[in-house]
């Protein structure tokens, strides 16, 4: 397949499959990070951990908890209030880290191991979220949630054993956390890095090797696959630090389009392993920053301008609503930018990387059930015009 893809692509441009792409209609995609992974236990949680000393309240991702049923619902009905040129819903693409940590057997092992729970088991315990499972579904079946992988576990597994081995001050932090059902406070311990990369060794080192990441990778896919139903299309490492290696293990579980985080308008292109990479180039975080509608517009602008997708960038926490009410502001901000791009835009296509796959590949995708065709022209070949 990854062979025909890449075929497909050089016939379609006459140049080598890492080209970018633009467009001929403004494309918008949403691509949304940490689905189901726990963070600090609501207020009981976060009582526990001022007690034990933590001055929480410094930064927004000290009340980041974990979405609601509620929350997640609220999010669908606003998907719904909208549509495309073609009279779809905005599709809301989900990364889901796919484990939590079981934190009564980790705290048995005595820093030995770090026992996971599988997202298609649950969540741990005193973590409740009635329903929540149920509302991710019915968000799928309806055709506005769109799941993808993000991890087995967000952190770098081997930067946290290292530092329970080291009985130190950051071990008895860590033991802190889970003693009141909390993995981590990112920002307070950067130190355990992301899945795939430890944070703590030399930058030529700081990247698992390639087993140890398709060991995760394949793993977090047979989670995802019970979950789901199905493989996961698209993929996003833990703070976007992914490699090859990384990109070889994806491939591995049927991932065909690589999320790149933000940071400048970089078109998308297939790789030589007919991989599509997708950068983001709009963020909408106004739960971590001050986020203003006309500033969001004059992006988005830019990128449809230039023939390139609107690709937005918006992580849970911005959803969530049982230690800090995030979920209130972000729905009304999120319904004013829909209005604001439909009113703008009549032409506009609400994609999922699935669709934008599809266009990269054979020039046109499918909703409701019609073909929707759409021009695709390498961008050094238009540049040159």
């Amino acid at each position: 397949m990854i062979t025909r893809l890449k075929r497909v692509w050089e016939r379609a441009t006459g140049e080598s499959a890492a080209r970018g792409l633009r467009f001929d209609r403004p494309l918008l995609l949403f691509q949304s990070d940490d689905w189901g992974r726990v963070g600090i236990r609501d207020r009981p949680g976060w009582e526990r951990l001022r007690a034990a000393g933590l001055a929480l309240g410094e930064k927004p991702y000290d009340f980041y908890s974990l979405e609601t049923a509620a929350d997640v619902q609220a999010l669908g009905e606003l998907l719904k209030r909208h549509h495309d040129s073609v009279g779809r819903n905005p599709p809301f693409l989900m990364n889901f880290i796919m484990a939590n940590v079981d934190f009564d057997r980790a705290l048995a092992s005595g820093g030995n191991e770090i026992p996971l729970l599988a997202l298609s088991d649950g969540l741990p315990r005193d973590w409740q979220r009635p329903a929540l499972f149920e509302a991710y579904g019915q968000g799928v079946q309806d055709g506005i949630f769109f799941p993808a992988l993000h991890g087995l576990t967000h952190f770098c597994e081997k930067a946290m054993l290292r530092e329970l081995a080291a009985e130190a001050e950051r071990a008895e932090l860590i033991r802190k956390m889970w003693s009141a059902q909390t993995p981590y406070i990112h920002w307070r311990m950067p130190w355990i890095g992301y899945e795939y990369w430890d944070a703590e060794l030399q930058p030529e080192r700081r990247f698992l090797s390639l087993n140890e990441q398709r060991s995760a990778i394949h793993r977090a896919g047979e989670i995802y696959r019970k979950l789901f139903g199905g493989r996961p299309l698209s993929a996003c490492a833990p703070g976007y630090r992914a490699n090859a290696d990384t990109r070889t293990a994806w491939a591995e579980e049927g991932v065909r389009v690589v999320q790149n985080g933000p940071g400048g308008s970089k078109a998308p292109y297939l790789d030589e392993h007919g991989m599509l990479h997708t950068f983001r180039t709009i963020e909408i975080e106004p739960a971590i920053h001050h986020c203003e509608l006309q500033s969001v517009m004059r992006d988005v602008a830019g990128c449809f301008d230039s023939g390139l997708p609107a690709v937005i960038s918006i992580h849970s926490i911005n959803f969530h609503s049982t230690i800090r009410d995030f979920r209130t502001q972000t729905l009304a901000l999120l319904d004013d930018f829909l209005s604001a791009i439909e009113e703008k835009y009549p032409r506009v296509l609400y994609l999922h990387d699935g669709d934008l796959f599809q266009i990269a590949t054979e020039g046109s995708y499918r909703a409701h059930g019609a073909t929707v065709a759409v021009g695709a022209s390498n961008m050094e070949t238009k540049s040159r015009r």
